[in-house]
């Protein structure tokens, strides 16, 4: 009979600890409720201790903490200035650490300007905040965004946009080292380099071939720890939603995280602020400057279209499958067309993992 109390006392002691490790913290966010207003929330059973600080990396040493032993799941935060912040959240019962930061960089004249932190990748570790940003073209920053992107203190910017596109809306980030390489904008148009972009998941299949040197470049970077890096396309959401999936795939971030963050895009964009106003009567021979001169025609052009088709398949399931298709699988792409091999995706999520 002592031994069956024995058992029954261990095997309810384990449920218990099961259940102590289900009891945590989650769905930490951190959203702009005005515009000088941050409001920070999060679902825990514990009390959980705040704390706030203006780099990443945050620790209980050096930030300045804001609540002790909160339930309230929620706190408003003035953010008056334009001050980057991240904010840790100590579980007063186990002590478990979460970081978590705004995810757009709210620019005057930006678009889709934002970070890929946070995301759970390979181990149940997380996606560092403050390290890797995506955005959409910069030609129309306004002085101050320039000033508060350098205030993230990017090491490295990489264009993903076509020669065409970063002569007609060159970047108004200076500075800071900045790579490229060269295409044409057909290689992505439809048959015969019309004046419109091929519909839907077909401009996607093109993109693992056309986009290996920029993921190289990308890379190198993280790998030699030139971090931040930033990189962009015109829209931030096609050319830049494929290499963030390539990004966060190597960091063992599931195909649902990716498809989430692929679709904050709609949400994120700005249209009016990712190219110039272009006459297209003085460029009658270009047809990439007609193409986004017709853009802005449409009475709809300010507004985001969802990135899916009548089926609400995503599209960037179109540069998945051709990556199935031609390569097998993610990680041989990595190896054999962007030369990242197994040992480097190892190093990555050490670097780029918490």
């Amino acid at each position: 009979m002592k031994k069956i109390n024995f058992l029954l006392a261990l095997s309810v002691s384990g449920l218990l600890f099961q259940n102590a490790a289900y009891a945590r913290i989650s769905g930490a966010q951190v959203e702009r409720s005005a515009a000088h207003t941050l409001s920070l929330s999060w679902t825990s059973p514990n009390p959980i201790d705040v704390y706030e600080g203006t780099k990443p990396d945050i620790s209980t040493k050096t930030a300045h903490r804001l609540a002790r032993s909160t339930r309230t799941g929620k706190i408003t935060v003035d953010a008056a200035d334009s001050t980057r912040r991240y904010f840790l959240l100590v579980d007063g019962s186990d002590h478990q650490r979460i970081e978590v930061a705004e995810r757009l960089v709210p620019l005057e004249q930006g678009s889709n300007f934002r970070d890929i932190g946070g995301y759970t990748g390979a181990g149940g570790k997380h996606v560092r905040w403050g390290r890797i940003y995506r955005s959409g073209g910069q030609p129309l920053l306004s002085p101050a965004d320039v000033d508060q992107v350098k205030a993230l203190g990017v090491a490295q910017l990489v264009d993903l946009r076509s020669s065409e596109e970063r002569v007609i809306a060159p970047s108004k980030i200076t500075g800071i080292p900045y790579a490229a390489v060269g295409y044409s904008m057909s290689d992505l148009m439809g048959p015969g380099g019309g004046q419109a972009l091929r519909n839907g998941a077909d401009v996607y299949h093109p993109m693992p071939h056309l986009l290996a040197p920029q993921l190289r470049l990308i890379f190198r970077a993280l790998l030699n720890q030139q971090s931040p890096v930033a990189y962009n396309c015109s829209a931030g959401q096609d050319r830049t939603g494929f290499a963030t999936a390539v990004i966060l795939s190597a960091l063992g971030v599931s195909r649902d995280q990716i498809l989430t963050d692929y679709h904050l895009s709609t949400k994120y964009r700005r249209p009016e602020f990712e190219m110039p106003e272009i006459d297209a009567a003085a460029h009658p021979n270009d047809p990439v400057a007609q193409m986004f001169a017709m853009t802005r025609k449409s009475p709809n052009w300010k507004t985001p279209s969802p990135l899916m088709d009548q089926q609400g398949r995503p599209f960037l399931r179109g540069a998945f499958d051709e990556i199935d298709a031609k390569w097998g699988s993610l990680d041989a792409y990595l190896a054999r067309e962007v030369g990242i091999s197994h040992a480097d995706v190892l190093k990555l999520r050490l670097m780029y993992l918490e």
